[in-house]
């Protein structure tokens, strides 16, 4: 059975990919950064997987036409 996608917060994020804060909203910003999930009424985060499909190609990567 598959394991289910592990949703991150901001913190891991930051330690996973080295970027900055402002320089991930940036990404966001300009389509070249997966979108945060809103979790809670004041809370988000990215599913693991997206993340990991970054760091693996980040000049590369591309949102999935099908979310």
């Amino acid at each position: 059975m598959r394991e289910p996608d592990r949703i991150i917060r901001m913190k891991t994020v930051l330690a996973r990919t080295g970027l900055s804060r402002s320089t991930i909203y940036r990404k966001i910003a300009e389509g070249t950064f997966p979108s945060q999930l809103k979790i809670s009424s004041q809370g988000s985060g990215w599913h693991e997987s997206d993340i990991n499909r970054w760091i693996a190609d980040p000049t590369g990567w591309r949102p999935d036409r099908g979310q």
